[in-house]
């Protein structure tokens, strides 16, 4: 089995807006969807990760801080970047309270 890194992408924008304007019903369903999906999934869930905080970019210069469009992570296995690719579709949580947003597996 072959692992990758999945990276639950939106803009910047995009996830104020989604904070800024999510109701505690809101946030629990969000929860209550992200759970049913790691259930389902839980054959190929290496991790579940966790959602990611400011950054820091470091470069010759020294550091930085510096925003980016990553909102969180996970660690999934599978056969394939495609199959691993399929554990996730337009229905998965991010996409589903994450409006504009998009999801990247990149195989580790």
């Amino acid at each position: 089995m072959k692992k990758f890194m999945v990276l639950y992408m939106a803009s910047g924008a995009d996830f104020e807006k989604a904070m800024k304007h999510s109701t505690p019903e809101q946030h629990k369903k969000g929860m209550e969807a992200w759970m049913k999906w790691m259930e389902k999934n839980k054959k190929s869930v290496v991790d579940g990760g966790a959602p990611l905080g400011k950054s820091k970019r470091v470069d010759a210069k020294g550091a930085s801080n510096t925003k980016n469009g990553v909102g969180g992570y996970s660690i999934v296995q599978a056969q394939s970047h495609d199959a691993a690719a399929k554990l996730f579709g337009k229905t998965h949580p991010h996409l589903q309270m994450m409006p504009g947003g998009w999801i990247e597996i990149v195989e580790i």
